[in-house]
């Protein structure tokens, strides 16, 4: 998860179905981190499938995104 700490990436460790959606819809994560050991290639196949197919859905997550980011960009 240490990509998180370069500006404008937004990582999401994903091991779910679910996680790659609600990532995409309320963090407008931007980097899929998938777990080697722990997903096989179907399940990494879905997972990005649903990252890609996931968008934001702003509004009530915008507030919460500004303040990590700002967090992010400082030095």
């Amino acid at each position: 998860m240490a990509a998180n700490k370069h500006r404008g990436i937004r990582a999401a460790l994903c091991s779910t179905a679910r996680l790659p959606v609600l990532a995409r819809q309320h963090n407008v994560a931007n980097v899929l981190v998938l777990g080697a050991l722990i997903t096989d290639k179907q399940a990494a196949s879905t997972i990005l499938g649903l990252f890609l197919g996931t968008a934001f859905e702003g509004d009530r997550h915008l507030r919460r995104i500004a303040k990590f980011s700002q967090v992010a960009e400082q030095p």
